[in-house]
């Protein structure tokens, strides 16, 4: 059975541009995951009519509606009030599971516990409730029957605040599965770096034009993490289709060989580590034009501390020249973005920090350039056993963009300079 799922935002703020939708996209992502299209994605401002006009029209429409947002202790969250008239409950009870983690909650955080706070756990009478374990309004499930809107449908409510949306999509997913016949969907994810999304179709387009017609690929490009290819397959047994997959996979790799950076669906980062601390290796960066980014993202990964040993914000030429002994008629004749400038950061922090790898970066990340190098460049320098080593890159994106992938080009390089060295 094929079935289909509405995600609603409620709250003004979403509609204002005062902060932005990330939720949509992780519940969209969970769904496709267990077999449920997403067919609408809403937003719904602060009003308890449109609430639960729009929210009757898109359980008319499909079986499954996630709302998040709106369920806060203050009078703007009107949303409880609303599905309460939307589910004809006449009272609200307290839920005695939400009570002792609003309780848990703010103890935890050295803050007394209100009545505005409590009432938090109170539901509508007759929804089935799904405990939030990371803050203060629980997930309500309203189950509506056949005759309601012409098929059993079920709306969950969930907080807005993303990290607590996150928290509980296990539950809710489950929830979903025990009560839907849901139709199988098999998901591969190849990362790809260093070819942009056209360039990279035009290269692959044999191999996708000779795909099996039930298998579908998807181009995803993301600032940081290149472009993932994503392959799916709708229906069959998960095991059959994902070796299909693998199958179609080890012929792509031949055509993209070392560009395919990984089959987890992660980021550089997370590779790059890997790469590292499952040899011993250690690492230092020193950044100009990145500002601490490559540092930031190394350091995202969990247990980097047994690999990276620290960074250098080398953002004047005086620290190039005090810390990291980058010499002066270096950076007068050949630029402060140039390969030269951008080998010797390299060498410079691998010899401070006594690592076995090291990655610098140096470019002009705006609108502002030299004679030397034009806007949007960087040189990524890399040193390690196998010598040190410089890249150029040119992107025309705006500042923020540009440091991103800077930092992701940076991490390609070292990745791939690692490996050349393991393989030699």
């Amino acid at each position: 059975m094929k079935i289909s799922a509405s995600i609603v935002t409620i709250g003004d703020e979403i509609l204002i541009g005062q902060i932005v939708d990330t939720n949509s996209a992780m519940v969209s992502r969970r769904l496709g995951e267990i077999g449920v299209k997403t067919a609408d994605i809403i937003s719904i401002p602060d009003d308890r009519e449109q609430i639960i006009t729009r929210l009757c029209e898109e359980l008319t429409r499909n079986e499954i509606v996630i709302s998040t947002g709106g369920l806060g202790p203050t009078k703007d969250d009107i949303t409880k009030e609303a599905l309460a008239s939307l589910f004809g409950s006449k009272g609200y009870v307290r839920h005695e599971g939400q009570e002792e983690e609003v309780r848990r909650f703010l103890h935890s955080r050295g803050l007394d516990v209100l009545d505005i706070n409590l009432a938090q756990a109170d539901v509508p009478v007759g929804c089935d409730v799904i405990v939030n374990h990371r803050g203060t309004a629980p997930i309500m499930v309203f189950r509506f029957d056949r005759e309601r809107f012409g098929h059993p449908a079920v709306l969950y409510a969930m907080p807005g605040v993303p990290y607590e949306t996150e928290a509980a999509l296990d539950d809710v997913m489950a929830d979903i599965c025990n009560h839907f016949r849901t139709e199988s969907i098999s998901h591969s994810s190849i990362m790809v770096y260093g070819l942009a999304e056209s360039a990279l179709a035009k290269l692959i387009e044999p191999w996708e034009t000779s795909l099996p017609a039930d298998m579908h690929l998807a181009y995803l490009p993301n600032t940081l993490m290149g472009v993932r290819l994503r392959l799916s397959v709708y229906g069959g047994e998960k095991n059959e289709a994902h070796a299909r997959m693998d199958t179609e996979i080890r012929k792509l790799e031949k055509i993209l060989g070392n560009r395919i950076y990984s089959l987890n669906d992660e980021g550089l980062e997370k590779v790059v580590g890997r790469l590292l601390k499952d040899n011993g290796f250690t690492l230092s960066a020193a950044e100009s034009c990145t500002g601490g980014e490559i540092a930031h993202l190394v350091t995202s990964v969990s247990g980097a501390s047994e690999y990276f040993i620290g960074s250098v914000t080398s953002y004047s030429p005086e620290v190039k020249k005090n810390l990291l002994g980058v010499k002066a008629e270096t950076i007068e004749e050949k630029g402060i973005v140039s390969s030269e400038v951008a080998q010797a950061m390299a060498e410079g922090v691998r010899s401070l920090l006594k690592t076995d790898f090291a990655v610098a970066t140096t470019g002009w990340a705006d609108a502002y350039g030299d004679s030397h190098e034009p806007a949007g460049t960087v040189w990524i320098g890399v040193s390690g056993p196998l010598g040190t080593r410089a890249e150029r890159y040119n992107y025309k994106n705006d500042r923020k963009r540009n440091i991103e992938r800077f930092s992701a080009s940076a991490l390609d390089f070292l990745r791939r300079y690692i490996i050349e060295y393991l393989n030699k």
